[in-house]
């Protein structure tokens, strides 16, 4: 079934912030979101690094496989890495987050994966419910998985900015990868934690649903919407939203239109492989 892609994309420094540390590719096959380190040297370079790692490694209009993807990510490691100098080895060096979606090819047919080192997030939207299909890669996550603090807690905990997994701080990185089928309509919201910071779910949900109105941007242009309104909660810092929704090409036809039916509700071919190697 042919599939038709929407895609808004915004980023802003935001109002506490000098410059701007978040850099993002959003270009089909690729969608991602890369968040330089704070206090980290390097931290704007780093997600820019990253970035254009990936899209040279998966070049717009490409078919890659998970494998691509996951070479891809090892390549934007190796390119935050080599802005460190040797002496910096073991201490604050240049790092990044990266976490979004990919269109991939595989033996089945296409997929969508998520790719996510750090704590930038993922969510899916099926215009009801908003769900974080990544999991942080951060100390505050840890003491939530081990129910030490609750998620009210987690919000002002002192340590709710320290991440435990980042591109450039090994030479092998691994993210979390996760497999969907490609089948009927569905939107990825991507994100730097800019965004999750300084909004609820709830709020989210309903900008995108259209519930609630930022700015005066055109209609479809969700991602500047977004962004304007973690910026007006505090923008404490950078803001990065791609916003990505997939709709199925039906044809008129009953019996086309009941198999894209079934489709859209088939999630039992879902891979979860939560641990596997891999412009703005």
């Amino acid at each position: 079934m042919a599939q038709r892609l929407e895609v808004s994309a915004h980023t802003e420094t935001g109002r506490v912030r000098a410059i701007n540390e978040d850099s993002f590719l959003a270009a089909d096959p690729m969608f991602f979101v890369a968040d330089g380190m704070g206090g980290h040297s390097f931290g704007d370079r780093a997600s820019q690094a990253a970035i254009a790692a990936l899209a040279a490694r998966v070049p717009a209009g490409s078919d890659p496989s998970p494998d691509d993807v996951r070479e891809a990510v090892a390549s934007a490691n190796y390119a935050v890495r080599d802005l460190s100098e040797p002496e910096d080895r073991g201490a604050a060096r240049a790092g990044t987050t990266l976490t979004g979606v990919a269109r991939v090819a595989t033996d089945t047919g296409p997929h969508w994966m998520v790719v996510n080192i750090g704590d930038s997030r993922v969510y899916s939207w099926d215009g009801r419910a908003l769900e974080q299909v990544t999991v942080d890669h951060s100390a505050v996550q840890e003491l939530l998985d081990t129910g030490a603090i609750t998620p009210e807690q987690a919000m002002y905990h002192p340590e709710r900015n320290v991440i435990t997994r980042a591109l450039g701080a090994d030479d092998i990185v691994e993210p979390d990868v996760w497999v969907l089928p490609a089948t009927g309509t569905r939107t990825f919201m991507i994100c730097s934690d800019g965004l999750t910071k300084e909004l609820s779910d709830q709020l989210i949900a309903s900008i995108l649903a259209g519930d609630v109105i930022f700015g005066d941007e055109p209609e479809g242009s969700i991602a500047p919407q977004l962004v304007e309104a973690a910026d007006v909660a505090g923008g404490h810092d950078n803001i990065t939203v791609i916003v990505l929704s997939v709709h199925a090409d039906r044809t008129t036809t009953n019996g086309d239109a009941n198999d894209a039916d079934d489709a859209e509700g088939d999630t039992d071919d879902t891979i979860e492989r939560p641990s596997q190697p891999a412009l703005r």
